[in-house]
């Protein structure tokens, strides 16, 4: 059987956001009176911000091995952090990662980035969808069906446990 594609649509994230971001810190750093949440740093912002990062970051780097997992056996894999949402790479991304900077840096102007993230998500995810139909079908319609995309907090499975 033929394998995977490894990589995905992160590339094609990564290189459209990346040069956003950069761009969003250096004219946050430029212009930090225009672009603060606050005129002053705030240590409590900072330190939350950075508990958003680690968690983030957490989320992110124990999403990796069970990727890499799938991947290597052609398995679709729904438990762990893709039971919560269908994209935990992504979202730990785009809802915490970049946000948590965003309060480190006390700059709203990189909070927007993780609008523009989504959207770039959105466009780019429906090629992601079309490999992972060909290789899994209606097992990945089925999951695709009962867990959310992006946001994780899969009702739809809650309500039936409860």
């Amino acid at each position: 059987m033929k394998k995977m594609s490894f990589m995905g649509i992160g590339p094609k994230i990564g290189v459209t956001i990346l040069p956003l971001i950069a761009a969003a810190v250096v004219i946050s750093v430029k212009y930090k009176y225009i672009f603060s949440y606050f005129a002053v740093s705030n240590r409590i912002m900072f330190f939350t911000g950075l508990a958003i990062v680690i968690a983030g970051s957490i989320i992110y780097f124990l999403t990796i091995p069970a990727l890499l997992k799938g991947l290597k056996n052609t398995k679709l894999i729904t438990s762990g952090t893709y039971y919560l949402c269908c994209n935990p790479l992504y979202s730990s991304i785009i809802l915490l990662i970049i946000p948590g900077v965003s309060f480190m840096m006390n700059s709203w102007l990189i909070m927007t980035i993780s609008v523009a993230g989504y959207v770039i998500l959105k466009i780019f995810i429906r090629s992601e969808y079309e490999e992972m139909e060909k290789f899994f079908g209606d097992e990945f319609r089925r999951y695709r069906n009962e867990t959310p995309e992006f946001f994780p907090f899969p009702l739809k499975k809650l309500l039936k446990v409860i």
